[in-house]
């Protein structure tokens, strides 16, 4: 794997850079309710030094009916700067499934303007396989100047989505199992119906994982769209159960050196919601 500090670094990479002085990393655990696991919780029992928790719920825009919705430029600056994250930061994400929801921390941050922000690949559960060092403590905290630049063209919303739906001149890919994607499965969330945009592609995240939770080879990436029947002349438009899953597709996008891409933040949380969207299944 090659380590690239604006998308993706080895626990190698990590480790040789933990105590560089403009280094900062972030847990960005985020659990499905079903997997019965507390991310502050683990935190709290376990990090990487100097880590700081970015709870994914409460850094959103809370006047959304949604979930962890992105959240308006200035609620990321004062928390990040309550969290010492600041310009001239290179940051690094990490998550306790391995690649799960980190990606959806790297692309906030993208959201944002800022991009010297890597995932760590194989996430804790590799850094801790690998007998790295943990710590419990609470990071020592120093205020941070940021300035963020909004970049509208990353996310889109649900009439730009409907738009592309219809027009067919984006390539609409949901990270969701195939089982909800075809609306064999009923949603997590409760009241959504079941099924997919019309239109849209399947590549459930977890093809684009090895057993031990690292992203695979770029190109393995590419011929895992090019399979799932994705044209990548086109732009992207990547989806999922709530927005999280989804940025790991934005991700491997961005490996493969496919900058064209945005995210639906609503994802089915919001298309299966409203009886006036059109459903395709099987």
């Amino acid at each position: 794997m090659m380590d690239d500090p604006k998308t993706l670094v080895s626990t190698d990479w990590l480790a040789a850079h933990l105590n560089d002085p403009d280094l900062r990393v972030l847990d960005g655990s985020w659990y499905l309710p079903q997997m019965g696991r507390d991310a502050k919780a683990e935190y709290d029992a376990g990090h990487i030094p100097g880590a700081r928790h970015f709870d994914i719920d409460e850094i959103a825009d809370l006047r959304s009916d949604l979930p962890h919705m992105a959240p308006p430029p200035e609620k990321f600056i004062s928390r990040m700067r309550a969290m010492g994250v600041g310009d001239g930061h290179q940051v690094v994400v990490y998550d306790g499934m391995g690649v799960f929801s980190a990606p959806r921390v790297w692309w906030l941050f993208r959201l944002m303007g800022k991009t010297d922000v890597a995932v760590l690949d194989g996430g804790l559960p590799k850094w801790r396989a690998e007998g790295r060092e943990i710590e419990d403590l609470p990071p020592v905290v120093r205020d941070r100047h940021m300035t963020v630049q909004r970049q509208a063209h990353l996310v889109k919303d649900v009439t730009q989505v409907a738009a592309a739906s219809k027009l067919g001149d984006h390539e609409i890919i949901d990270a969701r199992a195939a089982e909800r994607f075809r609306g064999e499965a009923p949603e997590p969330r409760e009241g959504l119906r079941a099924g997919r945009i019309p239109g849209s592609r399947n590549l459930p995240y977890a093809e684009l994982l090895h057993d031990d939770g690292t992203l695979r080879d770029t190109e393995v990436l590419r011929a895992a769209f090019e399979a799932a029947g994705v044209d990548l002349t086109k732009p992207v438009i990547t989806t999922c159960g709530s927005g999280v899953s989804a940025a790991i597709l934005s991700l491997a996008l961005e490996r493969i050196g496919h900058r064209n891409h945005a995210l639906y933040d609503g994802s089915w949380a919001e298309w299966g919601m409203y009886n006036d969207l059109r459903v395709e299944k099987g």
